[in-house]
């Protein structure tokens, strides 16, 4: 009895397409994490001093600071609306607020039982502590921040 080739060509492509569609699926939900990541002495003398400020719960110098970010370029894993807040970096020489910024992502605790967790962001709230994107070119990439 000879072995009906068709059977495996007909399995290998059926798994190819599923694998196609669950990559697919991934990037198109901004799960596929492939971040280059810039360490902390890396990052310019500004976004360090920003950092500082996030980690002390400001006063931050610019009134969009701490608003939502809300991925729409999908380039940061996918959550919840309010996971992701944005930090103004300050470029030398300009007198508006430029290209680069800070994105913290944060899974907050709930403060309360009953009570959700929205509002200012305070690191002491998220679970693992934050995760910190740096983009200088005002979201078209992005860079895990690495301590």
């Amino acid at each position: 009895m000879r072995f009906p080739w068709s059977v495996f060509r007909a399995w290998r492509w059926t798994a190819f397409i599923a694998v196609a569609a669950v990559v697919a699926v991934a990037l198109a939900r901004g799960d596929v994490r492939g971040f280059s990541e810039i360490r902390l002495h890396e990052l310019p003398s500004e976004a360090r001093q920003t950092l500082q400020l996030i980690r002390q719960g400001g006063p931050y110098p610019h009134d969009r600071d701490g608003i939502t970010f809300n991925n729409y370029e999908k380039l940061l894993p996918s959550a919840r609306r309010g996971h992701y807040r944005e930090y103004t970096v300050a470029t030398p020489g300009l007198s508006h607020r430029g290209a680069r910024r800070i994105v913290v992502g944060c899974e907050r605790r709930s403060v309360q039982p009953g009570r959700s967790a929205t509002g200012v962001l305070w690191l002491p709230h998220c679970v693992d502590g934050g995760e910190f994107y740096y983009t200088a070119d005002h979201y078209r990439s992005f860079r895990r921040i690495v301590e």
